[in-house]
């Protein structure tokens, strides 16, 4: 039996960087940049606001954590779907779909996204960082994945990064709408349905004959 006053468990001192990274993750997504506070991140996480500052200096040191760690984990996993697949591309357009749905549903990635967008003025090293760190090597992959296609001849000529865009602006509309419109009253986009419908009429509209059907 655990004497008296003393805490029924003692948290690891390695475990804490992740738990602050974890809440500040859904404070920002939550308040915005600007209006966030760290001693909301700091009691969020249950820590005080003196050991949030043992790791972490500012909030943009903070930004960037949430960005390395709680986000860009979830990037490798798309990244390593494009890179690894061998079989036809709409096969992995599929699976790539499936996986950004899920980091879409599970992670609160639309609303870092949507502070991202709402607050680059003000703050605009966030969206350096977040274009340099999440949207360049999404874009980069994303494109060397169709250009691989159009070179097998599975998918008709063009520029890839522009393919790339216009694969997954809709998905990412879906996300801004579910963070900004469907608060204030706005029906609920269903994203997974979104991003399937989307999938197999991009698929459709880039097949080699696709132009000449035209």
């Amino acid at each position: 039996m655990l004497p008296a006053g003393r805490p029924k468990f003692k948290r690891r001192k390695a475990e804490r960087p992740e738990e602050i990274v974890a809440a500040a993750m859904e404070v920002f997504a939550e308040k915005g940049f600007a209006a966030a506070r760290l001693d909301d991140i700091a009691a969020r996480a249950g820590v005080s606001k003196g050991a949030l500052y043992l790791y972490f200096e500012t909030k943009e040191d903070l930004f960037r954590a949430v960005i390395e760690q709680g986000l860009a984990p979830n990037l490798g996993r798309m990244q390593a779907a494009l890179v690894e697949h061998r079989g036809a591309f709409p096969e992995l357009l599929r699976a790539f779909a499936a996986i950004a749905v899920g980091i879409a549903t599970d992670t609160p990635v639309g609303g870092i996204a949507k502070m991202v967008i709402g607050e680059s003025r003000n703050f605009p090293e966030l969206a350096r960082a977040w274009r340099e760190r999440m949207v360049e090597p999404a874009l980069g992959a994303m494109s060397g994945a169709i250009a691989a296609a159009q070179a097998r001849g599975e998918l008709r000529a063009g520029d890839p990064r522009h393919a790339a865009i216009s694969l997954v602006s809709p998905m990412l509309l879906g996300v801004i709408w579910r963070e900004t419109f469907v608060p204030v009253g706005a029906e609920p986009l269903d994203i997974p349905t979104l991003a399937q419908q989307h999938v197999e009429l991009w698929l459709r509209g880039m097949r080699p004959d696709a132009g000449a059907a035209a």
